[in-house]
């Protein structure tokens, strides 16, 4: 596994060699970038739809959200907060 300072490194690269490249090149190098994003994706769903239960927890969770079931994103952050500022509070 690499660090995140050969990822920066391998980035710096490439962002030097792009430039140089032919604009039928840089439309290759799209296309392969296109498709590794598409494999990486595949690979991560196959993944979870391997989890046991996965695909019954996100059915449910769909179905949870379409009947109109759900949290606003805010609400759980502030309680988040009050919960850990109540911590802070009693210490």
């Amino acid at each position: 596994m690499e660090s995140k300072q050969d990822d920066i490194t391998i980035l710096e690269e490439v962002e030097k060699r792009l430039p140089r490249l032919s604009p039928e090149r840089l439309r290759l190098v799209s296309d392969f970038l296109a498709d590794l994003e598409e494999i990486e994706e595949n690979e991560a769903t196959t993944e979870l739809l391997n989890v046991p239960g996965f695909k019954q927890a996100l059915r449910e969770a769909m179905q949870e959200a379409d009947a109109g079931e759900v949290v606003p994103f805010k609400s759980i952050r502030r309680l988040s907060w009050q919960l850990e500022n109540r911590e802070i509070l009693r210490r």
